[in-house]
């Protein structure tokens, strides 16, 4: 079950449940589109891996009660702004591997 974590972990931007801008990678490290764009190059500081859209829960109980109401999002926030330089180090020996490679 994703966490569905409320912050961007770079910038600390909201990121509701409901956000069409929340990226994450397969260990659901959660950053904004514009930070995994602009800032991390789609390569995730903590893992190395890519990032993708995180699903939107569905706010109603559609069926069998897989629903936000019953799976909450989560609450704790991450706030770890990315030093800007070590990403860059980090992320240049892996960026030019598409993320299905790495």
């Amino acid at each position: 079950m994703l966490e569905l974590r409320p912050t961007c972990e770079h910038c600390n931007v909201a990121l509701p449940p409901n956000s069409s801008d929340a990226r994450i990678c397969s260990f659901e490290c959660t950053f904004c589109a514009h930070c995994v764009e602009h800032v991390l190059g789609n390569v995730c500081p903590n893992c190395g891996g890519g990032f993708v859209p995180r699903p939107i829960r569905p706010a109603r109980n559609w069926k069998g009660e897989n629903y936000l109401g019953k799976y909450p999002a989560g609450m704790t926030v991450r706030h770890r702004p990315v030093d800007a330089a070590a990403h860059a180090t980090f992320a240049a020996q892996i960026k030019p591997i598409p993320p299905h490679q790495r």
